[in-house]
């Protein structure tokens, strides 16, 4: 957690010139280790059979035996179709992993033509304010505003807890509950608690491998935004560093989450959601371990 903050107070201090300036981020980014068409189905990638994942499964449920804290896991291979989940519809508190589907909602409403990305909203501290993760909280005044690209940027590259709040009031919570059960998330605001299921996460992954295939460019900017957070040790931590990532982390008190999009030449979707971590950086890097484990069987599968 204090490497977290210190890592938000250095972004702040890297990012205030572009805030001032009111830039919003880069449309480039790494070429990834597959492409997109691959990855949604746009060629013939398909397998001969589908795979057995049995044995993954079996490794897996071995491993998180010997862990603290109860994991949700999902997955699944964007060639085959073919997917498992572990506790996948255990209710966990989702954290800033919640971040993409509210940015997704705001993608498909500025390619709807119902909403700009030079759009502004205003800061209003007492509507607004969150502290943790962020670069908003040390600089944002009353009265500021920010236009939704910036927001949607800082959201999902430096998970700022401020942005998506804005980005939230702006849409409105009860739109984007909405959107998100469309996507047939099943688990969405229950009590008003920011609580999610691994499952649910892996469908809203999916909807931006969709909404991509359907607008590309935008599509490539948010699996931009989120192959190049900040937080980027969980889902990638022990992967080669060349196969992109599109995920997004999230953390609070004895939870660690990730959730993302894995470029590899069997792309797929993995999910790993947890609670009762004792300590969060231990429980990312058993995200990480898990991620490898999930890596390497796809690696050795046979077309």
């Amino acid at each position: 957690m204090k490497r977290r903050r210190l890592l938000s107070i250095m972004m702040f201090l890297i990012a205030l010139p572009f805030l001032v300036a009111g830039t919003g981020g880069s449309l480039n980014g790494p070429d990834p280790d597959v492409s997109l068409a691959q990855a949604t189905g746009d060629k013939d990638w398909s397998f001969r059979q589908v795979p057995d994942y049995q044995p993954l499964q079996e490794q897996l449920k071995d491993y998180l035996a010997q862990q603290p804290g109860v994991y949700g896991i999902y997955f699944k291979d964007l060639h085959s179709g073919a997917s498992f989940d572990i506790n996948g519809d255990e209710p966990i508190t989702a954290a800033s992993t919640v971040k993409v589907p509210v940015v997704l909602y705001l993608n498909h409403l500025v390619a709807q033509g119902k909403l700009n990305w030079d759009d502004r909203v205003v800061y209003d501290s007492k509507q607004d304010y969150q502290g943790g993760a962020g670069i908003l909280q040390f600089s944002a005044r009353d009265g500021d505003s920010y236009s939704l690209r910036v927001l949607a940027n800082l959201s999902i590259t430096i998970s700022d807890n401020i942005a998506y709040r804005m980005l939230v009031r702006h849409l409105g919570k009860d739109n984007v509950a909405r959107f998100m059960r469309d996507l047939g998330g099943q688990t969405v605001f229950p009590g008003g608690e920011n609580i999610t299921t691994a499952r649910d996460m892996g469908r809203y992954m999916e909807a931006v491998l969709e909404f991509s295939r359907e607008h590309p460019a935008l599509g490539e900017r948010l699996l931009d935004d989120m192959a190049n957070p900040i937080y980027h040790v969980g889902l990638p931590g022990k992967l080669p560093p060349e196969v992109r990532v599109a995920h997004k982390e999230g953390d609070v008190w004895g939870v660690a989450n990730d959730a993302g999009i894995v470029f590899a030449e069997h792309p797929y979707i993995l999910v790993v959601l947890s609670r009762g971590e004792t300590d969060v950086d231990k429980g990312f890097a058993r995200i990480a371990e898990i991620s490898r484990m999930v890596y390497d069987y796809q690696v050795n599968l046979k077309r």
